[in-house]
């Protein structure tokens, strides 16, 4: 059975997205410059989130001197594959029919996003024949 991890308010999502599009070991200082990079948090706000997140589990701390390293125990895939699942079940009934027409519908995917899939497909069947 896969671990479930509880979902996340969008501010500690942006400081996991840090994490994972940054490196190994990184400071509060480069979280929080990246997180600048879209809006500006305090030194107090960034630190808050990042504790958080370390007590959820979704991140690991250890110190360097003075300066602590921050790294995610919780990958990016395993996230965004249960946080799908989630909204598949919940607002879809686990129709990905459903789901993929109310995105066409919305014009949320194009024919080029119709393409992509349809070649998905076609690997996907090739692997299980």
């Amino acid at each position: 059975m896969k671990k479930k991890f509880p979902r996340l308010p969008d501010s500690e999502l942006e400081v996991m997205m840090a994490l994972w599009n940054g490196h190994p070991d990184m400071t509060r200082l480069e979280v929080e410059t990246y997180l600048n990079r879209k809006k500006h948090l305090a030194l107090t706000t960034v630190l808050s989130m990042l504790t958080r997140l370390e007590k959820k589990k979704f991140v690991s701390v250890k110190k360097d001197g003075r300066t602590n390293l921050y790294n995610p125990l919780v990958t990016r895939e395993a996230y965004q594959q249960q946080e799908s699942r989630s909204v598949l079940e919940k607002l879809y009934g686990n129709s990905l029919k459903s789901f993929v027409v109310s995105l066409y519908q919305s014009e949320g995917i194009g024919r080029e996003e119709l393409e992509e899939m349809e070649a998905f497909l076609r690997e996907v069947e090739k692997k299980e024949e």
